[in-house]
């Protein structure tokens, strides 16, 4: 079939037109971390953990140091922030619903998809969406994670085993796709590009190699605390909500088993963090380095033993906090924002960050205001959902939970970091309920 001149050349110029008008804008260079916590260097999270990359990217741009996750397990938070939607909005609650195959995303572009469409050539590589290769991107930078060794170490189940494995970082998927986005980043590109790189560690199995567990000395890391009564006070859903194949807390007790993962934790933290050190010096080595938004994330929290919890799957500041780093031109530099925010935020951010168009229907807002000044008021408190009708606020001092049964749990943050003391059951604080639960 013959295409008729005039239609051939009005495509053409939508297409020019497009690149044409990106031609001026930022790059944005997008670091996605899986089951990364708050164990990070600039977050104190965890008093023995070595960050160094992360904490000098930190210092290059504003550090968010009350990000949260809009669900605490991977593919309906990353539907979240790539859809700028909520779960509550999307129906995305659970492992399965993948952004290609839920109905309710159907019709809904994706934010690499919303750049293409302004004229960004996108690449994509590793863990970026769940359970999706990198097709949404012009070009893939290939898998992220990393091999397994012949024989378990550690535990009864390869997917949650631990130890040092393998020999070199040259052997880890995650490095190798570091180095690949490092030297595309070397590059000079015509167009502005939008570059989203997703590595897989610190998720289970925590295998690296020998020398990121060397840095942690087992014996005389910190573990977490978990009072024996740290549940007495919940409510029955907490303590019904599912684990899926996460330890049980008394496995974990046993011998030097809760010392011997939080070391692996803390290794496969450091090396993700070299990793990330890899790709940063490599946009630092070229063209672009002036003109790129850099934006690094993780999904969602993780527990190590706090409140007896193991992986995610909570409602609880372990589970939800998360690192976000933005940094790049126009955003103020070595800033630390304890506003709250959540991570489907970033889609108006960055669209309004790169001077695009405002993509419609998004629940996320700009955090613009924040990244000139971290501390600009902020009314907004980020919104957690774990499964249908379970959800968290987390404002700058509270953290208020509802359960699908209508029970609750609310912490002070200003007294309580630990989320150690559940005041919901006290009148005394019936109207700062009130006032969370009207987000709801």
């Amino acid at each position: 079939m013959k295409v008729p001149f005039a239609l051939a050349l009005a495509c053409l110029l939508v297409v020019c037109g497009a690149q044409a008008v990106a031609a001026d804008k930022p790059n944005v260079l997008m670091i996605v971390i899986d089951d990364l916590n708050d164990w990070v260097g600039c977050l104190h999270g965890h008093p023995d953990v070595k960050t160094p990359n992360i904490d000098r990217l930190a210092r290059k741009g504003v550090l968010f140091a009350s990000a949260h996750c809009q669900a605490p397990i991977c593919t309906p938070s990353r539907n979240s922030v790539f859809s700028g939607r909520l779960p509550s909005t999307t129906g995305c609650y659970d492992l399965p619903q993948l952004y290609r195959t839920s109905a309710s995303l159907a019709n809904v572009e994706s934010m690499p998809e919303f750049f293409g469409r302004h004229g960004y050539f996108t690449l994509g590589g590793g863990k970026v969406f769940h359970g999706e290769g990198q097709d949404r991107f012009d070009e893939s930078l290939g898998a992220s994670g990393g091999p397994r060794p012949a024989k378990r170490m550690h535990w009864k189940t390869a997917v949650w085993d631990w130890g040092p494995f393998p020999e070199s970082d040259d052997e880890m998927a995650d490095m190798q796709l570091a180095r690949r986005a490092a030297a595309q980043l070397q590059k000079r590109h015509e167009r502005p590009f939008f570059m989203a790189v997703g590595f897989s560690r610190p998720h289970v199995p925590l295998h690296v190699p020998p020398k990121w567990f060397a840095l942690y000395d087992p014996q005389k890391i910190t573990v977490p605390s978990a009072p024996d009564d740290d549940l007495d006070d919940l409510p029955q859903a907490a303590l019904d909500l599912p684990t899926n194949v996460a330890p049980l807390h008394k496995e974990m007790l046993e011998g030097d088993r809760w010392r011997s993962i939080v070391q692996a934790y803390l290794a496969s933290t450091s090396f993700v963090d070299a990793c990330v050190g890899e790709v940063v010096q490599g946009l630092e080595a070229g063209p672009h380095r002036d003109n790129t938004v850099v934006v690094l994330w993780s999904d969602h929290g993780f527990h190590l033993g706090e409140k007896h919890r193991w992986a995610k799957r909570t409602l609880w500041e372990e589970s939800t906090r998360v690192p976000l780093v933005i940094a790049g031109p126009g955003v103020a530099k070595n800033q630390t924002c304890q506003r709250a925010v959540g991570l489907v935020d970033l889609y108006p951010t960055l669209a309004a960050k790169c001077d695009l168009p405002k993509p419609a229907g998004l629940d996320g807002v700009d955090l613009g205001p924040l990244l000139e000044d971290a501390q600009s008021p902020w009314d907004r408190p980020a919104i957690t959902t774990f499964l249908r009708g379970n959800h968290a606020v987390r404002s700058e001092n509270w953290r208020y939970i509802r359960y699908a049964d209508g029970s609750e749990e609310l912490y002070d943050h200003r007294r309580d970091a630990d989320e150690r003391t559940n005041l919901a059951g006290d009148p005394a604080f019936k109207q700062v309920i009130a006032e969370h639960a009207q987000w709801l």
